[in-house]
């Protein structure tokens, strides 16, 4: 699915949008806390090796901040929008 260009949204499809940025913080929170749960697991059964670095990877990567996500907030901070 191809994220529209954020300049032609209207202020209420913007709205929308920072909705759903509202909650992506509490689902990348569940999902990193199950990633360190399965690392202490391998961890606590001995397996250290490669695969450990999966969960480290995808960890990396839910906490890198989103571009698109901070071009969002800005658009909005220019409209005056309460996000």
């Amino acid at each position: 699915m191809e994220q529209p260009n954020l300049t032609n949204l209207t202020d209420e499809e913007l709205r929308k949008e920072a909705k759903r940025l509202k909650k992506k913080p509490v689902i990348h929170a569940f999902l990193i806390g199950f990633l360190i749960g399965i690392i202490v697991f391998s961890v606590a059964v001995n397996s250290f090796g490669f695969l450990m670095l999966i969960p480290l990877f995808l960890i990396y990567l839910l906490t890198r901040p989103s571009k698109e996500d901070e071009a969002l907030l800005a658009l909005i901070k220019e409209r005056n929008l309460d996000a």
